[in-house]
């Protein structure tokens, strides 16, 4: 569970009543929360703070209609970027804009509220796109990690690896590999090292996750 304290929620909607109102309701839960006029004003934030891939949580509340580039098109770029897997978006609609809202879900969106909006109800599906949000980074994290310990193997280790995974016990891979068994105990060895896991089970797993 991430601390409201290290997350954030961006609110984009050209209507300054709704973008005081929601910092407010925000701030009685205690999240924080950093309001934008227009999708341009917010894309400027991501480009000068180079958030091109978030590592703070946090989610966005868009509103659907806005003038210039609309919650709809900005909501495309931030899919395109990967943005929005890291900061679910939630969409603040009117009635006549519902569709595409739900449209919008099928396509990757957390959800949509429709205006007038229930507070708590808001606020409950905010703090689980923060959930969602801490879950998925630290899921990058875990993949960034794994990535740079397979980026310390020797190829050597690399072919041992695969050969391990598969289940062959060591003289089949040394025959396998035309090297000896202690050769191949000491690759072994290294590559559960390395990887910083104990059983060729534990090994074959972790990659698995990664796939």
């Amino acid at each position: 569970m991430h601390s409201p304290l290290d997350s954030m929620v961006y609110i984009v909607d050209d209507d300054i009543s709704v973008r005081e109102g929601m910092a407010w309701l925000l701030r009685t839960r205690r999240l924080m929360s950093e309001s934008f006029a227009s999708a341009e004003a917010f894309l400027q934030m991501l480009d000068k703070t180079g958030k091109a891939l978030p590592e703070q949580v946090g989610c966005i509340l868009l509103d659907v209609r806005m003038p210039g580039l609309s919650g709809l098109a900005l909501f495309e770029q931030l899919m395109a970027s990967g943005i929005a897997k890291a900061w679910p978006v939630i969409f603040l609609t009117g009635h006549a804009d519902v569709p595409t809202a739900v449209d919008s879900v099928k396509r990757g969106a957390f959800d949509f509220c429709e205006k007038p909006f229930s507070d708590n109800a808001l606020v409950d599906r905010i703090e689980q796109a923060l959930n969602l949000s801490h879950e998925r980074l630290m899921a990058r994290h875990q993949q960034q990690l794994l990535q740079s310990r397979l980026g310390e193997l020797t190829d050597r280790e690399r072919d041992v690896m695969r050969l391990v995974v598969e289940g062959l016990p060591n003289k089949l891979i040394a025959d396998q590999l035309d090297i000896s068994v202690r050769t191949v105990e000491v690759h072994r060895s290294r590559v559960l090292d390395k990887m910083e896991v104990k059983s060729a089970v534990e090994l074959a797993n972790l990659l698995r996750a990664l796939d």
